[in-house]
């Protein structure tokens, strides 16, 4: 069976625990377990209160800038806040290139939009400024920005063929997969609407090796040039997608299998971890179905696999397909549409399962060299119909590497109507294995295309409705983890946003929960080029806080300025705040006679 062949491969993390027979349901305010209370109550009294961080101070936030890098920032990002001169940003670069030639050009790169978001060419010319932050106590994420350079025709052709089987080229066989988890030539292109995302596209399984390399390099640049740095990979990198979005539609099968049983039992409207399944009318309900005889179910349902308490929750329902109970022959759900029974998934060719096994393969070398130098591996988020089967193989790896310290951090992208689940869900799960949980919350970078994906397609729109909901989302998901921590010092949480609201909002939570920066729990992350009035305050207040630093040579990393550049005009459009502290600050320089400020 696929399925069995799939978690054999999957790297043996901790072992995993009896279930909680008190596991906290959508916890707002979870409490402490008995053997953290004894340690941290003692610890707590004597903490000194969280520091105070002032974003309104321009001569604080900017007193590592030189005046020059002041006045490139101001024009930088007002340019970037011009719709005409983005409309046509790619041509204009052309035409530059042209009359400039090559060398000019890359200067003026440098001295404009590349040295405002990108931190150099190579490991080494990096290390200046990856140095000079971090004595302003801002850390570095480090990521190679280069990206293959290809027309939206060869980006559609490239996703058709790796995210189709050979089988349903060839029309020997139809895929079974929901609308949702199929390859559609239309959304072919993934870039298109995305402005905050690197895209990979795959080409050939030596491409991903090469990709692995790429991502070793760059982890081995971030262990050499801090002791506590970050790295970020993506697993579209480093595997074919086809593997990603069957995967994505086990998961996602299985889990609305779960949801069906609870209406069943008039458990609907509730969270996830509140919604729990009695398992006497669990086991008629599969018996009712011809799935399996009564013997075999019973021999699912045990004390050794679920517990004591008589109930299944969602955790317990997704660890059924593991490969050490006897469903996974029985994979099997019923189709809402023709009410059938239907195996989960479509079978592999030979070499699809070879390729599969390369994915985690090369997810766990680059884990251990991470582990290797130091370095703290984050784990993008992608598109949705990626992301179910990344966040399983992400908990994979976290189940193997996570033991003493959270060293894989997962990605969750708070303008998904189901992030404050998929947050719970994985807390709990860190609970009740004795791992520890690492994560890292966005708010989102594929918000158009996802709206126009789900709406074109036919399927539910998985995004909140508004940006207040997805704030809301953003600041109830990070609540939850931030009680987390409270009550364990081992789970650490990075806040990725560039909104001061929310890092407001995440410093009152810390002062509120005793939660001081010295613990290093919580971490803020902000993007290269961006919100230094958010990042270096942050900084030089002691609070950990990450620059992500893109690097790479100029002309390849052209794809990802027009992003930033795009994306800076989202952010200036409505707020003038940074250009405001930016001309506040040299404005007093310069009369105060202080042409020729130097950082100290």
């Amino acid at each position: 069976m696929v399925l069995r062949r799939l978690l054999s491969v999957l790297p043996v993390g901790a072992p995993r625990l009896a279930r909680l027979t008190t596991a906290p349901a959508a916890r707002e305010q979870p409490l402490a377990s008995p053997r953290a209370m004894p340690e941290l109550g003692a610890a707590k009294g004597a903490r000194p209160p969280v520091p105070a961080v002032d974003f309104g101070n321009a001569q604080e936030a900017y007193r590592s800038r030189r005046n020059w890098e002041l006045v490139r920032s101001l024009l930088v990002l007002r340019l970037c806040a011009s719709p005409a001169l983005l409309a046509r940003h790619e041509q204009l670069l052309h035409v530059a290139r042209r009359l400039l030639g090559q060398r000019l050009f890359d200067k003026l790169m440098k001295m404009t939009f590349y040295g405002q978001f990108v931190a150099g060419e190579d490991q080494e010319s990096i290390r200046p400024l990856i140095q000079h932050n971090r004595a302003f106590g801002v850390g570095s994420i480090l990521d190679y920005g280069v990206e293959e350079d290809l027309s939206p025709e060869e980006a559609e052709q490239k996703e058709m063929e790796s995210c189709t089987s050979a089988a349903e080229r060839d029309g020997s066989d139809t895929s079974k997969r929901e609308k949702q988890y199929q390859a559609h030539r239309a959304f072919g292109d993934r870039r298109d609407g995305v402005i905050s995302a690197r895209t990979y596209f795959y080409a050939s399984e030596a491409k991903c090796d090469a990709h692995m390399e790429t991502f070793l390099r760059c982890i081995e640049a971030s262990g050499g040039a801090s002791d506590d740095g970050f790295s970020a990979i993506k697993l579209t990198a480093v595997g074919r997608p086809q593997f990603l979005l069957q995967f994505s539609d086990v998961l996602t099968k299985w889990r609305r299998f779960f949801h069906q049983m609870a209406a069943e039992q008039g458990k609907t409207g509730l969270t996830a971890m509140d919604m729990k399944l009695e398992v006497a009318a669990l086991q008629e309900s599969v018996a009712k179905m011809g799935i399996a005889s009564r013997a075999e179910i019973e021999d699912w349902f045990t004390v050794e696999t679920l517990g004591v308490s008589g109930t299944v929750d969602l955790l317990d329902w997704s660890s059924l397909i593991d490969s050490k109970t006897k469903l996974s022959k029985h994979l099997v759900v019923p189709n809402p549409e023709t009410g059938q029974l239907e195996p989960l998934l479509s079978r592999f060719m030979e070499e699809e399962e070879l390729q599969m096994t390369r994915m985690l393969q090369r997810m766990d070398v680059l884990a251990k060299k991470a582990t290797e130098v130091g370095v703290r591996l984050m784990v993008d988020a992608e598109q949705t119909y990626f992301q179910p089967a990344i966040s399983r193989l992400t908990l994979e790896m976290q189940r193997k590497f996570n033991v003493e310290k959270p060293l894989i951090f997962n990605t969750y992208q708070c303008y998904l109507r189901d992030a404050y689940d998929n947050v719970t869900l994985d807390v709990e799960l860190a609970r009740r294995e004795g791992w520890c949980f690492g994560a890292k919350l966005v708010r989102g970078a594929y918000m158009a295309q996802e709206r126009t994906r789900a709406a074109e397609i036919g399927y539910e729109d998985p995004i909140n409705p508004t940006y207040e909901d997805t704030n809301a989302m953003y600041h109830r998901c990070l609540d939850y983890v931030l009680e987390e921590l409270k009550h364990n010092a081992k789970a650490k949480v990075m806040v990725a946003s560039h909104n001061e609201d929310t890092v407001r909002f995440t410093l009152g939570r810390m002062e509120e929960l005793g939660l001081h920066p010295a613990e290093h729990q919580v971490y803020f992350g902000q993007l290269l080029g961006m919100c230094d009035q958010i990042s270096f305050p942050l900084g030089q207040a002691g609070f950990p806080v990450y620059k992500y630093m893109p690097y790479g040579p100029v002309m390849e990393v052209l794809p990802y300025l027009s992003r930033r550049a795009q994306e800076n005009s989202g952010i200036m459009k409505g707020a003038q705040r940074e250009r405001q502290l930016l001309w506040q600050e040299l404005t007093r320089r310069l009369c105060t006679g202080n042409f020729f400020y130097r950082p100290a």
